[in-house]
């Protein structure tokens, strides 16, 4: 974990949410002897009204940055000499990919990103309204500064520069502007994301790529939709009719209990909408595919090249943990 990374003058969220509080470690990698995280606990249900669809944070904008475990110590508000931890320590092997948290242009590429407190290879995207995403340790840098990069482009690589004790991603996120810190964890929840490796969650109103994955999962399972990456009535609609023929909560909301009745596992030789899917879902982390539907020789590297940088069992096979780490 970070030996540093601390400033004493960090904000908290609004409720205090992990202030030194600590979190559990959840492991994500089944070939590593851990299990994928649990969604975080208390989360809130769906939006079940249109007008509470549009509000929802939750709208497939975001992504998770790394896959990896929560060290001991690593969490926000962790004390560091006398400051506190500025962020969220996610432990991998150097070299694990790292990942846009959300679409923003490249503002800080630094040793620190220009941070006080902060140590190692760094990166600060800048997204927009007040809110930044910070990537520390890195061992390599793939993005150039002033560069506009996607949610759910790769970025950089995890590493142990600066003071760490093993490699780690440290990551920050800032609302209210740069250097106004609020808890990681807690931040992508509201949005939708499991820090921890779980499923996604998506609200009716959401847009982008995850979109474009679930109208082409729902149109394999035989609801017909126009893959636009609108959610919108005509999708959520036909989600809750996939969600009530599953004996599921019907609210509309792609989350942990809809998203594995969704997915399909996938081998070369397979072919139609669920591997246009997969192929999106690919696209999202940096693959540059064809979306044609066919899961040929091309789709299957392509699968064992991001089960490699993220450590998971490479067996080309796209299988619930592979398809849980893709739309993350």
């Amino acid at each position: 974990m970070c030996d540093s990374c601390a400033t004493a003058a960090e904000a908290t969220t609004a409720d205090g949410t992990e202030r030194g509080g600590g979190l559990s470690r959840r492991g994500l990698m089944a070939g590593l002897g851990l299990g994928f995280g649990l969604a975080a606990v208390g989360l809130p249900t769906g939006a079940t009204t249109a007008s509470a669809a549009t509000a929802s944070a939750k709208n497939g904008k975001w992504a998770n940055p790394a896959l990896g475990r929560f060290p001991a110590g690593g969490h926000y508000g962790a004390p560091r000499g006398g400051a506190a931890h500025a962020g969220q320590d996610v432990s991998n092997s150097t070299g694990t990919g790292v990942y846009a948290a959300a679409a923003g242009t490249v503002v800080r590429r630094s040793w620190g990103g220009g941070l006080t407190g902060r140590t190692g290879n760094a990166l600060v995207l800048s997204h927009g309204g007040g809110q930044y995403t910070y990537y520390g340790h890195l061992s390599a840098y793939r993005v150039a500064l002033n560069a506009t990069v996607a949610a759910g482009q790769r970025i950089g690589d995890m590493g142990a520069t600066g003071n760490v004790t093993g490699p780690h991603l440290h990551f920050e996120t800032h609302s209210g502007g740069l250097g106004v810190t609020v808890a990681p964890v807690a931040f992508l929840a509201a949005r939708g994301v499991d820090l921890g490796g779980g499923w996604p969650r998506i609200d009716p109103g959401a847009s982008g790529a995850t979109v474009v994955v679930t109208q082409q999962l729902m149109t394999q399972r035989g609801y017909g939709l126009v893959a636009d990456g609108q959610y919108g009535t005509v999708s959520s609609d036909a989600v809750k009719r996939f969600q009530n023929a599953k004996g599921l909560v019907a609210d509309g909301q792609v989350g942990p209990a809809t998203w594995p009745h969704l997915v399909y596992t996938l081998r070369q030789g397979s072919g139609g909408s669920h591997v246009r899917a997969l192929q999106t879902a690919l696209n999202r982390r940096s693959a540059g595919l064809a979306v044609d539907g066919t899961f040929g020789a091309v789709t299957t590297t392509a699968v064992r090249t991001y089960q490699g940088v993220n450590r998971l069992v490479v067996d080309g096979e796209a299988g619930p943990v592979t398809w849980q780490a893709l739309v993350g």
